[in-house]
């Protein structure tokens, strides 16, 4: 495919009069930080990669009607992307109900050393968030605040949702963090006199 040259929204208004080129430039200049944001969000390798899909086949299906913020079509990607994680999440959960309640084959299967490696990652990725019980919305809010440095109005509009909901969220998602990774001290233990003696 030939890479084109120009802006994102040089490259989107040739997009909407159907040119396949500008969108596959579009696709090599974004699909990597889409991919690192949807990775963050739903710490699955797998899940990562279909978010991208998702949110790409969705800008080529809308292409004739999506104005860009700060002419990048990346905000708008971001936004699809955490919509689409938050309702993947709600669908993944209820699976999982589905799941436990069917007999568990125990057979451990041997991978590839480069399908350990994506694991590997997908595990540390979960592990960043996964720990503070976050919600789907207050991780995609994390996420993109606190990782993505958006400003609360950028995140409010990837995400649809009001600047002071994002706030609320945000706040909700930083006090679960800290409690997770500020150091917890222990009581100390002091001896009664009987104990100390024996």
């Amino acid at each position: 495919m030939n890479q084109l040259s120009g802006n994102d929204q040089d490259l989107w208004d040739r997009c909407a009069a159907g040119n396949a080129n500008a969108f596959g430039t579009l696709f090599d200049r974004h699909a990597d930080a889409l991919f690192r944001f949807c990775l963050s969000a739903c710490g699955s390798w797998h899940d990562a990669e279909e978010l991208v899909s998702i949110s790409y086949m969705e800008a080529w299906r809308k292409r004739g009607t999506i104005r860009l913020e700060r002419d990048s079509l990346l905000p708008w990607l971001i936004g699809v992307a955490a919509k689409s994680n938050i309702n993947r999440a709600r669908t993944a959960k209820r699976y999982r109900a589905l799941i436990e309640k069917l007999p568990y084959d125990e057979e451990t299967t041997a991978f590839e050393p480069h399908v350990a490696e994506m694991l590997d990652a997908q595990v540390l990725a979960g592990k960043l968030l996964d720990g503070a019980g976050l919600s789907a919305v207050e991780r995609a809010v994390a996420v993109l605040c606190l990782m993505f440095d958006f400003t609360y109005s950028d995140a409010a509009r990837a995400l649809g949702t009001p600047v002071g909901t994002i706030r609320s969220r945000l706040n909700r998602a930083r006090k679960k963090l800290r409690a997770v990774s500020e150091p917890r001290t222990e009581p100390s233990l002091k001896l009664s006199p009987e104990t100390s003696r024996s």
